[in-house]
Parts: structure tokens; C-alpha cells; sequence
């Protein structure tokens, strides 16, 4: 049987693109090489012996548009975190602490004040975050729609310095010149450094900011009701009631297109023939598929920790713990700590001090906990290029590992260790994955959780205006998973455009 569309790779892109070409009437068939869907947004009982489901991977949703959720009829809720974020500090002799709402007001204009001894980076906040929101409502309308260039944006904000300052001057020139204090620059700076391995002064920085903040015009970032796996669910359930055709276990190896189409090897020497291909899965296999050179990209740098804990840990600094956790918590995360852990990594050693955040999804939805009692915390740590674990990989692991709980524990009254839920065998509950854990697991490539370098989420040069940004440069080929123009993250973007640019073709 020959395909209208054949889908490669079975994550919440994969599945979008199929929904939507499958409600278009193309007969679709999707191809995961794994023994189940959803890519990065799965949830696992990590530890089999407590019934709680943790979000292995990805774990925040931000950027998936709600056009999206309403065109599939996607049933999925999230939640809003009350607190933005709490960054536990050392300064004058004093555990102290910068508290964060998700609507500033008092609460954290008094913590700017008490931290900072001034007004002046509360004032900066408010009025740097105003101008990035309206950014935001101007590139977040166009990430469904072909690609806009950058004079029409330009228009369209009517703040030609705002622009030059997020989208061509280095974003750590920027903050720098904005704000005064290390730790608040530092907090700032977190948002252009997720899964990105970079300086603050390179513009791919700016480009990771960028998309930290613009989703569905807020930037908000909102915890999954029930974790990231009831939103793959979700979307496979929607992707089989349209129609689509879902094959597992079937890794490709081969990609052969030709004039008519594509025609696909699986690893086992089974055939798939389809008129049209869209690749969910990472531009570097598809390249391997293709028998063509793998594209360069920048090392995934990040160690993803998943814990359950007893209960929460009581701070230095005293304050709630529920506060404390209940938006992201950074670990020495101040622009001073993010540039000497980047230099260091990109010397090839290892940092003394790993920058870190956290997260406690369970402190939002308790749903993912049930009746336990425990508490879920994901630790997400910076500038641990995969370069660092090709050698002595476990030993590195374990390295790096005990230096970032270290640092998370300078800031605790009583160590992580001591509130870590345990097993039957008195093994404690933390897993810790490296970049090389990522791309063994779910095809990371080197770990990088983007599939590839981010690129704007606009046309850079005028070839590209008007197009979809899904071309791959081969026929009847499209790219619609994270590595993408306009991907990364879970937001099914790069999903959508490739279904629109293969049925406009149509």
C-alpha cells in the first residue's frame, strides 16, 4: 500500500502532524521505533514501589498554542504556578532569598528590596518583562502561520530599540545594562541557557530567550495536569480517532525518495512506501537515513534529575518551603555562576559549581502523587556538555551529581538526602540522567533537547519569508519535530507546519 503521508517518529509531534493530516483525509501511517509513543513527553513510575508518575523528560508546557488544542480537540488542562520562582542567596552574613510571584506585587517587591537594598531591579523587572510580553503578542500569533519577516514584526512592535535589544544585541549586554544585581541578572539570564550550551553574549542565547518567553503571548509556563504523559495520551488518542495508522517497534534505516515519493527501510528490511514524508523524529537521523552528512549542532548540556522526596525540605533562608518550591527554585544560578560554569565546561572539565533548577510539579497538581503523602522535585542542571561524559561516563555522572546536590544542599537546613523517599531495599529515589542517558533513551541526538540548534521564529533572509519552515531540502519531505524552524519544546508547532506546508503543496 502506498501512504498519502508516512509519519517518522511517534512523540506529541509526530502524533499532532498525523491528527491533522489524517482530518485533512491523507491516509496516514505513523512509524515509532520504540515499544510505545510520546518521545520526551512520557510519565513513568520511575520508582516502581511508590505509585506516583513523574514526567521523565520534558516537564513544563509554555509553548503549545491553544489553536492547537482546539483544532484536535485535545482534552488537557495546566496549571498555573502561583510563584514564578525563589533563588536562595548567601550575602552580608544572611540566608535570604529572592521571592518571585507570577503576578509581581508586594510580596516580591519587598524581596527585591530586602535582597538588593533598593527598588531599582523590582522597578527593571516589571518594566523589562512589560517589554518582552509585547514582543511576545507579536512573533506568538505568527509561530502557526508561514514565516513572517523581520521588517513586518519590526512594524508591528513600533519599538525599534526593543527589538535591536532582543533580537540582535547579545541578551547578556542587555541585562547587564538593565539590572544591577548578580542574582537578579542571573534569574534573568536562566530563561536564554535551557538545553542551550552558550554564552550570554552569544545571539544564540538570545534565541533560547526568545522562546522562553513568547509562548501564546505570555511566556507562562504552566505545569501538565497529570504529568507530561496525559498530554502524549492525550494526542494519541486524538491521533487514532482521526484515523491514523500506528505501527511500533519499527526503527528506519533507510530513506529513499524519488520523483513520485518516498519509500522507507526499516531496520528488520521491511518497505513503507508514502507519497509524502514528514520527519518527527531529529534532522541528524534523517541525514543518517539519507546517507547524507550529519548537520553540526551544539552538545545537549544538561543533567535531568528526577527525585521523591518524603517531604519538602525546610531552607536556611526559613522561608516556606511550599513557597520556596512552588515556582522554579534556582541553585547558584547568578550570571557570574552561569558564565564561569560555561567557560569551564567549554575547556572540557568539569564545574566546581553546576548551576541548577528545580521544580515540584507535585505542589500544583497533586494528582501525580495520588494518596502518598511524597513529593516529586525535578532538578535541571547547566553547562554539562555530553563532551564531558564520553570518558568515564559513570564516575563523571556521579561526579557531577554530588557536586550539584552540594549545591542545592548549601541552601537546605537539612540535606536532600535525608528527605529522599526510599525503596523496599533502602535505596534512595533520584535518577540521574547525562546528555549521552538522553540520546540512548529517546534519541537525543548528543543530547541536545532541541534535535538541533534553535533558529528565530522568523524569517532571517528573504528566501525564507513565506514559507512554512519545514523544507528539509529533499522532495516530498518535511520536518515537523523539534528540530524544525520554529521548534523545540513541547508545542507541537513544528508539528502543525509541516502538515500545513505538505497540504498547501497539495
Amino acid at each position: 500500500m502506498i501512504y498519502d503521508v508516512i509519519v517518522v517518529g511517534g512523540g506529541h509531534n509526530g502524533l499532532i502532524s498525523a491528527a491533522y493530516l489524517a482530518k485533512a483525509g491523507k491516509s496516514v501511517l505513523l512509524l515509532e521505533g520504540k515499544d510505545h509513543l510520546g518521545g520526551a513527553s512520557i510519565s513513568t513510575r520511575t520508582f516502581p514501589e511508590h505509585d506516583v508518575r513523574l514526567s521523565s523528560y520534558s516537564y513544563l508546557i509554555s509553548l503549545l498554542p491553544d489553536k492547537i488544542i482546539k483544532d484536535l480537540g485535545i482534552k488537557f488542562t495546566t496549571k498555573s504556578r502561583q510563584i514564578s520562582s525563589y533563588t536562595p542567596d548567601f550575602r552580608d552574613n544572611n540566608d535570604c532569598g529572592l521571592l518571585i510571584e507570577r503576578n509581581v506585587g508586594k510580596l516580591s517587591q519587598d524581596s527585591f528590596s530586602e535582597l538588593t537594598g533598593s527598588d531599582h531591579d523590582f522597578l527593571a523587572w516589571k518594566k523589562f518583562y512589560s517589554e518582552v510580553e509585547s514582543i511576545a503578542k507579536v512573533i506568538a500569533p505568527t509561530l502557526l502561520e508561514p514565516l513572517p519577516s523581520t521588517k513586518k514584526l519590526k512594524s508591528e512592535l513600533g519599538n525599534d530599540r526593543l527589538w535591536h535589544e532582543i533580537c540582535e544585541q547579545p541578551i547578556g549586554q542587555v541585562v547587564r545594562e538593565r539590572f544591577l544585581d548578580d542574582l537578579v541578572r542571573g534569574v534573568v539570564l536562566t530563561d536564554a541557557l535551557i538545553g542551550t550550551f552558550t554564552s550570554v553574549d552569544d545571539l544564540q542565547a538570545n534565541i533560547c530567550f526568545l522562546y522562553h518567553l513568547i509562548g501564546n503571548g505570555s511566556g507562562e509556563w504552566k505545569v501538565p495536569v497529570g504529568g507530561m504523559g496525559a498530554f502524549a495520551e492525550e494526542v494519541e488518542r486524538v491521533a487514532i480517532s482521526a484515523g491514523v495508522q500506528i505501527m511500533k517497534n519499527t526503527k528506519i534505516a533507510k530513506v529513499l525518495p524519488d520523483a513520485k515519493g518516498v519509500e522507507l527501510q526499516s531496520s528488520t528490511g521491511v518497505n513503507y512506501a508514502g507519497r509524502d514524508l514528514i520527519w518527527a523524529a531529529s534532522p541528524t537521523a534523517l541525514a543518517s537515513a539519507l546517507g547524507n552528512q550529519k548537520p553540526n549542532l551544539r552538545d545537549g548540556s544538561q543533567i535531568k534529575i528526577n527525585m521523591l522526596l518524603k517531604r519538602l525540605p525546610e531552607l536556611k533562608s526559613g522561608v516556606d518551603p511550599k513557597l520556596a518550591f512552588g515556582g522554579t527554585f534556582h541553585i547558584n544560578e547568578r550570571l557570574s555562576d552561569l558564565e564561569n560554569a560555561f567557560d569551564v565546561a567549554n575547556q572540557n572539565l568539569l564545574p566546581e559549581v553546576i548551576p541548577a533548577e528545580v521544580y515540584c510539579h507535585s505542589i500544583t497538581d497533586p494528582s501525580i502523587v495520588g494518596k502518598s503523602g511524597l513529593h516529586t522535585l525535578t532538578l535541571f542542571a547547566l553547562h554539562t556538555p555530553a563532551a564531558l561524559f564520553e570518558k568515564d561516563r559513570v564516575a563523571n555522572t556521579n561526579l557531577v551529581t554530588q557536586r550539584i546536590l552540594s549545591g542545592f544542599n548549601q541552601y537546605l537546613a537539612e540535606p536532600i538526602e535525608t528527605v529522599l523517599a526510599e525503596n523496599s531495599d533502602g535505596s534512595k529515589c533520584i535518577e540521574v540522567k547525562n546528555p549521552l542517558d538522553l540520546e540512548d533513551e529517546i534519541s537525543l541526538p548528543r543530547g541536545n533537547i532541541f534535535h538541533a540548534d534553535l533558529t528565530m521564529p522568523f524569517a532571517t533572509d528573504e528566501s525564507m519569508i513565506g514559507e512554512w519552515g519545514a523544507q528539509s531540502g529533499t522532495p516530498h519531505i518535511y520536518l515537523g519535530g523539534a528540530g524544525g524552524q520554529r521548534g523545540g519544546g513541547v508545542s507541537g508547532i513544528p508539528a502543525h507546519n509541516a502538515a500545513m506546508a505538505l497540504l498547501s503543496k497539495s
